[in-house]
């Protein structure tokens, strides 16, 4: 990208400029950021865990942050919001972080301590705000005009408007009880089934079903009917024609043929995904991944030329008299705080990945994060290839290990170890650089936002070992109720490399069926998704989406559209969340042995399809009371790739 025709970035002026200053990192907002990050950290959590991606949470902890603090404690200071959000936004990375890769260790029945849990989120999430902040200058400030970071701009639009603490905030609000009391009555109290299926006659071992959950419904309303068909696409194609056909040939063989433990003929549909699917899934979505990345490796490669060239010119860390809003945390502090993490990390013994790892880390680490730092300023996090350069940074990682001789268990653990800290570094990275642009349209000072990001970091890095260890307690990681695929895929990557047991045959039918896919010019990442899922997942997805579509096709003026869409969204955001939440509750009370229904109440299917209609008409009729001026801009909220 080139600078030179850019208007200088002094011309432009901050919604609050630099010589007006507003309480901003408050005791006030430093309290309720620390609770949204837990939050929407252990929902998002739960949600990638069940599905494999999480949910921006700026829109919705800006739009709670102003209900919370200009409706009840009265306070004005736009700055004091986007501080909460920004700290609120470190859960949702460091839940991305820890989700996509640590249940391969619940996976290979290992029980990670809660403190090499914290140690692993805290130095990923660190590293991710220290290596961003040498590239703030040049990726938000001299590249604001070319660099536009949607979801940060968004935010900040949402940040000033000064309705947004009103109606908008009891959308989210009612979504959150909505999904949470839907959520509560299915599968806290058992008053109804909140899966069905049926099979289809004279189809051996075809099936369809439906999780009535209102977190998938909200899902597919935000990524739209595009991505949710293309991921039922995939469903259809793994539960209508791999599982029939794999138990059509093989109905007459009496021996088990590997990797299951049975023979085919005495399978169910459940029993042939989970022998066999599983592994054409995962070679699919590693497949899809990595297509992903091979994409994008031009903007790849320029992103990162750029930035290297920017850094050279603009002689970033050079100290001075600067306007409050444009304070980084000092240089040195960068710097000393980079090197001692990556020293901590060469010889800690919770993690055991050597100097070899460290190394690794450090340069994986800032190579990935500055592409990410960029990429999302063009496309959006949503977009951010994620997984794919995790995948990546895994393949290098197992291979090096293997060459300089660590093999087994300890080998596999600490290249899952790197893998983990550098996606969480290039989740927390992609986050801030999304927040540090709302920050400067707002004029918030920058090393106030890079505090209160580390401050999040560690209230959601803390807590969320303890909510995958309840989760694998109370469903068990890689289980039909929480299937963590993302975290079964990477721990395939690493068994492959390094224990060569895997099925290689079944993870090639997928890589094959990803390609033949992206050639047919659909989203092969999403269709491998749907592959890898249950259908179950897919269908409530894109009767969401299907909601979304409907109501763009019901509005003809572009004005009234935009409205209804983000308005759907905000309650939709607040129906994941309720949800969402509701299932940590549950798997927590179950973890604690406190005595929950165990019989449903109404088990008939008729009941829950009528239950999930009303809940999918509600969220229509939430979208189209919209008019007029929208509630606040929240597209691109779902991070459907990472």
């Amino acid at each position: 990208m080139n600078n030179e025709n850019q208007r200088p970035p002094q011309q432009f002026v901050p919604y609050v400029p630099a010589n007006k200053s507003l309480p901003e990192l408050t005791a006030t907002a430093i309290v309720l950021g620390i609770l949204l990050a837990i939050l929407f950290g252990a929902a998002n959590a739960y949600l990638g865990l069940k599905i494999g991606m999480t949910v921006s949470a700026s829109i919705p902890a800006a739009v709670i942050s102003m209900a919370i603090l200009r409706g009840i404690f009265r306070r004005k200071s736009i700055l004091e919001n986007n501080i909460v959000q920004t700290m609120t936004t470190a859960g949702e990375a460091v839940a991305a972080g820890a989700i996509f890769t640590l249940p391969a260790l619940f996976l290979w029945n290992l029980t990670p301590s809660q403190t090499m849990i914290a140690f692993v989120v805290l130095t990923g999430g660190f590293l991710g705000v220290f290596m961003m902040i040498p590239l703030r200058r040049l990726l938000i400030v001299q590249e604001h005009h070319t660099l536009p970071y949607p979801e940060g701009t968004a935010c900040a639009e949402v940040l000033k408007s000064g309705e947004v603490g009103g109606a908008s905030a009891r959308l989210v609000f009612t979504g959150f009880f909505v999904g949470g009391l839907f959520k509560a009555l299915g599968d806290g109290l058992k008053l109804f089934k909140t899966e069905i299926e049926t099979t289809l006659t004279k189809f051996k071992n075809a099936l369809v079903g439906l999780d009535a959950y209102p977190a998938l419904l909200g899902v597919g309303y935000i990524i739209g009917p595009r991505i949710a068909g293309q991921m039922l696409a995939g469903g259809l194609l793994a539960w209508l024609v791999f599982i029939p056909m794999i138990s059509f040939f093989g109905a007459g063989n009496p021996n088990a043929l590997f990797p299951a433990e049975e023979a085919i003929g005495k399978l169910d549909a459940w029993g042939v995904w989970d022998a066999y699917i599983r592994y054409i899934g995962a070679g699919a979505v590693a497949t899809g991944g990595l297509i992903t990345l091979v994409r994008t490796l031009p903007m790849l490669y320029r992103s990162l030329r750029d930035t290297l060239r920017g850094i050279r010119k603009a002689g970033i860390g050079q100290t001075g008299e600067v306007a409050r809003t444009d304070r980084d945390i000092p240089m040195p502090w960068v710097l000393g705080g980079t090197a001692v993490i990556i020293a901590i990390i060469a010889f800690a013994p919770l993690t055991n990945v050597g100097i070899i790892g460290a190394l690794a880390i450090a340069v994986f680490g800032f190579l990935f994060v500055a592409v990410a730092s960029r990429i999302v300023g063009i496309v959006g996090s949503s977009s951010s290839p994620v997984s794919g350069m995790t995948i990546a940074t895994l393949l290098i990682v197992t291979f090096v290990f293997k060459l300089a001789g660590v093999h087994g268990m300890a080998g596999m653990v600490a290249a899952l170890t790197v893998g983990a800290i550098v996606c969480t570094a290039l989740a927390v990275a992609g986050d801030i650089s999304q927040d540090l642009k709302a920050g400067y349209l707002v004029g918030s000072t920058p090393w106030k936002q890079q505090l209160a990001m580390m401050i999040g970091v560690v209230a959601s890095g803390l807590v969320i070992g303890f909510v995958l260890v309840v989760l694998h307690a109370t469903y068990g990681m890689g289980s039909e109720a929480l299937p963590a695929p993302k975290a079964v895929l990477m721990k395939m990557v690493i068994e492959g490399i390094l224990a060569d047991n895997l099925p290689w045959d079944l993870i090639f039918m997928g890589a094959a069926s990803a390609i033949v896919i992206e050639c047919l010019g659909l989203n092969s990442l999403a269709v491998a998704v749907g592959i890898y899922l249950p259908v179950h997942v897919s269908i409530p997805i894109l009767v969401g989406g299907l909601v979304r579509w409907a109501m763009e096709a019901l509005t003809k003026d572009e004005a009234t559209k935009t409205a209804r869409v983000e308005t759907g969204t905000l309650f939709a955001s607040g129906l994941i969340a309720g949800e969402a939440l509701v299932g940590v509750l549950i798997a927590v009370l179950i973890w604690l042995n406190v005595k929950l229904p165990e019989n449903v109440l109404l088990p008939h299917s008729g009941v829950t399809l009528v239950l999930f209609a009303a809940l999918t008409l509600l969220l229509g009729w939430v979208a189209m009371r919209a008019k007029g001026r929208p509630a606040g801009p929240a597209g691109g909220d779902a991070a459907a790739e990472r």
